[in-house]
């Protein structure tokens, strides 16, 4: 899939047609097109191709290539120039009234039709060209053939200062409704310039700034105290403190030194520090979420498909409407002129335009989207947000979820003869090709080095532990389901913390206990949770019961499932989510590292993100980039609040109209009023929807 802006698309409704348009073609496999960022999402295999159907389709419709073109988009528009040419008219029209209110002794005279007429065609030429573009390709059904048929209906029937007036404050309108649309892309641009502009490339004699993307893999780079770190990397020297809020949401310090990893896109508040790439730009971490969040608006809601293709409808019966509105009253009801009943139904095509509903429903679930993104919290479609809206069950893996996944060795017992010493140093020997979180501690607590020769055969036996032969003996490592499987007579079965059992040659040598802490913010994530309505919170964890239990009992889960192998997971949430009722979602919150099936099995996957963890990237819906839970509760109060501005924009846009086409029926409102209410309608939603990208 390949991103593209798109130059001159104007009108939401034309972005809808061009996207239906480009889905038939044999040689684009998918595509979506999105007004609010001027985007096109487009799977191809020749853009050129697809550019000449966008020339048949929409005429002057561009897809743009280069950076420098794209930032031209957002600058093209230019609101002074504007506003002076609009006033200049404005001026002409008021004295045309003054000057028509002094000749109206003379029904049909010449300077009034040059006078109206000019300022008609200056203030709607636009709208009367596309008018005619559209309709020789079969296009009548948009605002700017409605707008053209009412003004020159109205014309017609010798209302020459409220067609040329209709057309000036249409003129206004869309004046107005492009600046709020324009002032909200630029929002969203300005949001997503926490890109790196530069980089200090260490070079054989100089330090030379270039692009991000110029540097490779293995290259150094200089990073100055109050500097965005450009790419992901190793600090080679130097230690310094970091701002992560671009990827996190929070402005925390974090205590960098060398040979840690520091990632794109955090501020260097302190230290001079020199760092070796070790991932090109395109591949950083920072990159990725900027594109996260720029497609996450392809990924469209139901409620946005549903509006776009009510557009599609809605249009069509109004001009029935209208129609009917013309004929049949004159022709049902004696003493009824046909001028005034026109004149209503022109009115009635005037507020029909639906692109209150098509702009900002789109744009709402972005700056909601975008509002989540400057908290840390990744959501990858605005299907996924309003998904969040009807979470009913959250289901939590436990160890580096609920608990920190930070394992330490805090008591080792040993048994029949054994000392500490030993069975520490053999633990450490049968756990030395394994990454599980509890080897890694053995190994760190042992601290010395392990000679390879002596391991002679290692077996990972899943969900239980390690099968291991050292010096000829055969040592076994695991939880209490091993020693049973192996009928090692212990009488340590349940005994409260992470344990490993070791038996060596068929006989019980003791014990190691590992400590992993419950995260900080655990508890008040669950107590947020729970504050917003969602009473169905489960655990699930590989662990023994006991464990599970005081896990659970301090973070105030009730429900719990325990000794879980990785496939059993997956089960009990296809048993979860075949009892919920459809309307219903499931939220499943892991690692993101070894929970990628249940992931992505669940209605909405929520992985904590490690800061930029590639695999909490790929494998979720929802990232959340610091592992704080608490972000769970926020990204579900984001949703709220972004359908809440949906219905508002939705009610308020449709209430108006209806009113509006009820006013123009019985004669109240005259077609002046209809444009006002139009637009204003569209500026005041436009508006609305950019509150979700707000606290």
């Amino acid at each position: 899939m390949n991103k593209f802006k798109l130059e001159n698309l104007d009108c939401p409704k034309c972005a809808y047609k061009l996207e239906e348009s480009l889905k038939k073609l044999k040689f684009v496999k998918s595509v979506s097109i999105d007004f609010a960022t001027l985007s096109i999402l487009i799977d191809t295999s020749d853009i050129k191709k697809v550019q000449k159907e966008i020339d048949k389709i929409e005429p002057g419709v561009k897809i743009i290539i280069s950076k420098k073109e794209e930032n031209e988009i957002y600058e093209s528009f230019n609101p002074k120039k504007e506003l002076t040419f609009i006033s200049i008219i404005f001026v002409f029209y008021l004295l045309g009234l003054i000057f028509n209110k002094q000749m109206e002794t003379i029904p049909y005279h010449i300077p009034e039709y040059i006078l109206f007429l000019t300022i008609y065609i200056l203030s709607g030429w636009k709208v009367i060209l596309k008018a005619v573009k559209n309709l020789f390709k079969g296009g009548i059904f948009n605002e700017n053939f409605l707008m053209t048929i009412a003004t020159l209906g109205a014309i017609a029937i010798h209302e020459l200062p409220e067609a040329s007036g209709v057309m000036l404050f249409y003129k206004v309108g869309e004046f107005l409704q492009d600046l709020s649309v324009n002032r909200s892309r630029k929002l969203i641009k300005s949001l997503l310039e926490i890109k790196p502009n530069y980089a200090n490339l260490v070079t054989s004699n100089e330090v030379k700034k270039v692009s991000p993307e110029e540097v490779k893999i293995g290259d150094k780079v200089i990073v100055k105290p109050g500097e965005k770190i450009p790419l992901d990397g190793i600090v080679v020297s130097g230690n310094t403190q970091v701002d992560t809020s671009a990827l996190t949401g929070e402005s925390k310090q974090k205590v960098i030194k060398e040979r840690d990893t520091v990632l794109a896109g955090m501020i260097n508040k302190s230290g001079l520090i020199t760092m070796e790439v070790t991932k090109p730009f395109n591949e950083s971490s920072i990159n990725k979420i900027l594109e996260l969040v720029e497609n996450a608006i392809h990924k469209k809601a139901k409620t946005e498909r549903f509006f776009t293709k009510f557009a599609k409808y809605y249009t069509p019966i109004i001009v029935i409407i209208a129609l009917l509105t013309a004929i049949l009253p004159p022709l049902l009801i004696p003493d009824q002129s046909f001028i005034k009943w026109i004149y209503r139904s022109l009115v009635i095509l005037v507020i029909s335009c639906p692109c209150a509903l098509v702009v900002s429903i789109p744009l709402a679930y972005f700056s909601g989207i975008g509002g989540a993104s400057k908290k840390g919290i990744l959501i990858k479609g605005s299907n996924y947000l309003d998904a969040l809206n009807s979470v009913k069950t959250i289901v939590f893996d436990k160890t580096g979820t609920i608990t920190k996944g930070v394992f330490k060795v805090t008591d080792i017992v040993p048994y029949n003869g054994y000392t500490k010493e030993q069975l520490l140093e053999i633990s450490a020997e049968a756990e030395f090709s394994s990454n599980h979180p509890i080897a890694l501690s053995i190994k760190e607590s042992y601290g010395k080095e392990i000679d390879i020769n002596i391991i002679q055969e290692f077996h990972e036996i899943g969900g239980q532990g390690i099968k291991a032969k050292i010096n000829n003996k055969i040592v076994l490592i695991g939880n209490d389901h091993l020693m049973h499987e192996y009928n090692i007579d212990h009488d340590t079965c349940h005994i409260s913390g992470t344990i490993a059992h070791v038996a060596i040659d068929n006989k019980y040598a003791g014990y190691i206990i590992i400590s992993d802490e419950i995260k900080n913010d655990s508890i008040e994530a669950v107590n947020k949770l729970k504050s917003l309505g969602i009473k169905n919170l489960i655990m699930l964890t590989g662990d023994n019961k006991d464990i599970a239990d005081e896990v659970s009992r301090k973070i105030g889960i009730k429900e719990y499932y325990a000794e879980l192998l990785p496939e059993n997971k997956v089960s009990i949430l296809e048993k979860l989510m075949n009892q919920k009722d459809k309307k219903d979602k499931i939220i499943f919150v892991g690692d993101g590292i070894n929970d990628a099936p249940v992931l992505a099995r669940a209605d909405i996957g929520i992985s904590m993100g490690n800061l930029g963890s590639d695999a909490a990237i790929e494998t979720s819906d929802i990232v959340i980039m610091d592992d704080s839970l608490t972000k769970i509760s926020e990204a579900i109060k984001i949703a709220k609040k972004t359908k809440i501005i949906l219905i508002q924009n939705i009610i308020f846009a449709l209430g108006i109209k209806v009113l509006f086409i009820f006013l123009g029926f019985i004669g109240i409102a005259t077609m002046w009023e209809a444009v006002f209410g139009d637009m204003g309608v569209a500026i005041i939603a436009i508006f609305n929807s950019t509150r979700a990208l707000k606290d």
